[in-house]
């Protein structure tokens, strides 16, 4: 196997970076589009549980600590902002709110930050999981076709 689609396996479950980035470096080495495509959404979803199951917990511990407090609290605090923020729009409709949030690839987006907003707002596992991964394999849509020059032709 080459050794490039490790990378971009590795690439896709870097927060911030995830599929939205491994996607385009695939495309610019001219990896199978399908191998790239299944690799990224394994890879993006791969932390997903761990993030939802342990994250919340790990902030909690380390938010009164000398040296890491302060971002452990800035992270739960931009966690529950942005999952409040969501839940309020949302209402009932907070599945697809999560969907469409970790779907539309703009930055801070994704399945870290959806799924750490969905573990801060005590969401139901099994409905996280289902919409993250659906909102990462719209993530990856779009960036296929972004990758792939479509909406330079169709615009």
């Amino acid at each position: 196997m080459n050794f490039r689609y490790v990378i971009i396996f590795f690439v896709s479950m870097v927060p911030l970076i995830e599929l939205r980035g491994a996607i385009p470096i695939a495309e610019l080495w001219n990896l199978n589009r399908f191998v790239s495509y299944f690799l990224c959404i394994v890879g993006n979803m791969l932390p997903v549980p761990i993030i939802f199951l342990f994250s919340r917990k790990v902030l909690e511990w380390g938010k009164d600590k000398k040296y890491i407090g302060k971002f452990f609290n800035w992270c739960l605090l931009k966690g529950e902002k942005g999952g409040k923020k969501l839940q309020a729009k949302a209402g009932k409709g907070l599945f697809w709110a999560l969907f469409l949030f970790v779907g539309i690839p703009i930055p801070g987006t994704g399945a870290w930050t959806g799924t750490l907003a969905a573990s801060i707002l005590d969401l139901d596992f099994k409905k996280t999981v289902l919409a993250v991964m659906v909102g990462v394999l719209l993530a990856g849509l779009i960036m296929m076709a972004i990758s792939f020059g479509l909406f330079e032709v169709i615009f």
